[in-house]
């Protein structure tokens, strides 16, 4: 299990209830651990043993995955595409490290291990395949130049393009999304078990649903590129390459079994009983947070004030998502930094409050911060060091800010990912 506790009670050292705050979000972290998710899954629905086994494994949880599946049974062959590859006890394995959030060189000879690894399939077959989130980077077949997917991710990056929409353009891009990994395995059965970090759970946008049908169609993409304005800004090659996905009737689909293991409300849900269990009043306030994240984090921030009338404390509100920074400074930080960052001057001079926003998967942007978090006090803090929080929302430069206040959230990769967490505190 995933020794979340420890890290976030070494990141709230300061705090004066930063031991509470790091068991509720301990337990959100071991919720969705993903080895033990496998297991639970495989022990309730167990697999045939009268076929051979293939496991592909995708994510940023795919090591904690695939060792999970190897654990419970026996494999012909395995491959795991990952950021970071750990230990492994599994054989036969190939393990290639792929490149996130934008594609690279090690993307690409992961996608072509990918289409070899399914090309050996056969009818009689099943593979199981462990999706979690980064799987869309980490692993590309593109009908693209690689340099111009890399510079179409990278505008739709900064302009603060949601990951649905992302992945609604990689999906029509790419051989190996929207069902391209189920189309190539020459009609083997697959059962692919999910690590959700999208926002409504939605199985074509998990990794951009290498065996999921996709709804989405090639007018759909070029709608997002409409949506940000960015015919002039990406590559000649993109528009005529978008070709059509697997749809939902397609007969491929009928050996298919997509099913959700872990996801964001898991993780809420769990962090709402340990609240509970301390004596705090707890309220789920949103699963699904979308939107600008210096709006949203403002717009909680105000919530949390108001609530601080009509709740008994102590309270905890939690909430689950996925934010976009829209780039327009030259600073460092991430969604969650930013978050937290347009709450600095809603919270100031509250006491006993906190406001944290982290990415469960131990990485915020390219930062080494999960996240950060805000009390009552910060603002004045940041005031006596000639800090204002509105001057670093205009650089989006978040790190900056809260690494001088040491109220960045480090944990390090965390070996799950499942969208972000906030939880608000009064105590």
């Amino acid at each position: 299990m995933f020794a979340a506790e420890q890290f976030l009670k070494n990141a709230l050292r300061n705090h004066p209830d930063g031991y509470s705050v790091a068991k509720i979000l301990a337990q959100a972290f071991n919720a969705v651990e993903p080895g033990a998710v496998v297991k639970k899954y495989l022990r309730e629905h167990p697999l045939s043993v009268e076929k051979k086994v293939f496991a592909l494994s995708l994510g940023k949880a795919s090591c904690a995955m695939i060792q999970a599946l190897a654990d419970e049974v026996p494999l012909n062959d395995s491959l795991v595409i990952t950021k970071y590859a750990s230990p492994l006890t599994v054989e036969p394995v190939i393990v290639i490290e792929g490149n996130h959030p934008i594609p690279g060189s090690a993307s690409l000879q992961a996608g072509s291990a990918a289409i070899k690894f399914v090309s050996q399939l056969t009818q009689g077959d099943l593979l199981v395949c462990l999706i979690s989130g980064g799987g869309s980077a980490l692993m590309t077949a593109p009908r693209v130049p690689l340099e111009d997917l890399q510079t179409l991710t990278s505008a739709l990056l900064s302009c603060g393009a949601r990951i649905d929409e992302i992945n609604i353009l990689r999906r029509h891009l790419d051989r190996l999304k929207g069902g391209g990994i189920a189309g190539l395995a020459n009609g083997a059965q697959i059962i692919s078990l999910l690590l959700s970090d999208v926002v409504g759970d939605s199985l074509e946008t998990i990794a951009s649903g290498p065996t999921a049908p996709d709804p989405a169609s090639v007018a759909d993409a070029i709608s997002v590129i409409d949506k940000y304005d960015l015919r002039d800004r990406i590559p000649a090659s993109i528009i005529p390459a978008l070709s059509e996905t697997l749809k939902p009737n397609d007969v491929i689909f009928e050996k298919v079994q997509n099913t959700i293991v872990a996801s964001n409300s898991v993780a809420l849900r769990a962090a709402q009983v340990q609240a509970e269990l301390l004596g705090m009043h707890t309220r789920i306030l949103d699963l699904n947070l979308q939107g600008e994240s210096s709006v949203v984090g403002k717009e909680l921030a105000v919530y949390l004030r108001k609530s601080l009338k009509i709740m008994p404390r102590s309270f905890c509100l939690l909430a689950g998502g996925e934010t976009t920074v829209t780039i327009k400074g030259i600073g460092k930080g991430g969604r969650n930094q930013e978050f937290a960052l347009a709450a600095v001057d809603v919270l100031a001079g509250l006491e006993n409050t906190l406001f944290i926003s982290v990415a469960t998967d131990g990485e915020d942007g390219p930062t080494d911060a999960a996240g950060a978090f805000v009390t009552g006090d910060t603002a004045q803090r940041a005031k006596s060091l000639g800090m204002f929080a509105a001057d670093y929302l205009l650089n989006n430069d978040a790190y900056s800010y809260f690494d001088k206040l040491d109220q960045l959230v480090k944990m390090g990769p965390s070996g799950t990912n499942v969208n972000d967490l906030v939880i608000c505190f009064a105590f």
